[in-house]
């Protein structure tokens, strides 16, 4: 029997598009990645897409996230000069519904329903409360935020910017980091430090209290010397992490977030066995007296390659109950 694909999902950001076709039983098939820099427009990367995995069949719905805020369902990447709207893509492809969401929504939509073997545990073996909200955090280019608030009548994606939030510092030593930093910057918001750009800067300003010399070129010398051992790039490694989860421990109290936190983002994955053992968690839980509220909220870190594609493929799902 041939399979019959419904929709369209996709997960597009500044760099990199990449596309997939949802099936009638709601599974993922086809996923392909372009790089944008090949391409004038979304529409013109969709197009190929479909030409090339869909024959130019026409389907139901499309669902796409995008890193960057929805505005009166209209996405301008921050990155690259695309922009579309969801009333172009219903146009340009004969869809009869399309919905663009924030990428960190499409992780919170898939976060509750990753198998294990799609995640990391971060700190202690603990389930969440059943049905309570939940958030995905994640530095990359930027810093991400989500949230999901979950009920019996299904889930409800809660985008945000969070990354945008003034970074606080969690003691005397990144008090100073705010100084150095705010000799740039005339606010320092918290993507300023939790980014790729921010662990290089991070790096510098360590070096500068520290007296060290800082002669690494970039953010992935950086990661790459400090798995090595170097002592400058490890305490930068460290202090990042300690900031990180200090971070995500605000976002969780701010949200409420007794679900759980979930980690993604594209600095994470190579940080992997440095954020599970290292001091991410204990800033995670150490807020005061909200310590023993911090302790039974679980954390992981998503290891799944497709996270964005299986949170748009649920919203695919609802837009097939309720397109509006």
């Amino acid at each position: 029997m041939k399979t019959q694909f419904v929709g369209l999902v996709g997960d597009i950001g500044g760099t990199n598009a990449r596309l997939a076709l949802v099936d009638d039983e709601g599974h993922i098939r086809h996923p392909k990645t372009y790089a944008a820099v090949d391409y004038g427009s979304l529409i013109e990367v969709i197009a190929t897409y479909l030409e090339g995995q869909a024959g130019g069949r026409r389907l139901a719905r499309a669902a796409l996230a995008v890193a960057g805020p929805v505005v009166d369902g209209e996405i301008a990447f921050t990155n690259n000069d695309w922009r579309v709207s969801e009333g172009e893509l219903v146009a340009t492809f004969e869809f009869e519904t399309a919905r663009l969401l924030n990428d960190f929504a499409a992780q919170a939509m898939a976060a509750p329903h990753l198998p294990p073997d799609n995640l990391r545990q971060i700190g202690p073996d603990i389930r969440g409360a059943e049905g309570a909200t939940v958030v995905v955090v994640g530095a990359g280019t930027g810093f991400g935020v989500a949230g999901l608030a979950r009920s019996g009548r299904g889930d409800l994606p809660v985008s945000a910017e969070g990354g945008h939030a003034t970074f606080a510092p969690g003691d005397e030593v990144e008090i100073e980091v705010l100084r150095i930093f705010r000799r740039r910057f005339e606010r320092v918001s918290i993507e300023r430090v939790l980014s790729g750009q921010g662990l290089f800067d991070l790096y510098q300003a360590l070096g500068e209290i520290n007296g060290l010399p800082a002669p690494l070129k970039d953010q992935k010398m950086v990661t790459a010397e400090g798995l090595k051992g170097d002592p400058l790039a490890c305490l930068t490694l460290d202090r990042f992490l300690e900031i990180y989860g200090s971070t995500a421990g605000d976002i969780a109290l701010t949200y409420g977030a007794r679900g759980g936190v979930y980690v993604s983002g594209g600095i994470a994955p190579r940080l992997m066995d440095r954020m599970v053992l290292g001091g991410f968690r204990r800033r995670f839980e150490a807020k005061g007296r909200l310590a023993g509220f911090m302790a039974d909220i679980p954390t992981a870190l998503i290891v799944h390659p497709y996270a964005a594609l299986v949170g748009a493929a649920r919203v695919l799902k609802q837009l097939e109950v309720s397109p509006l």
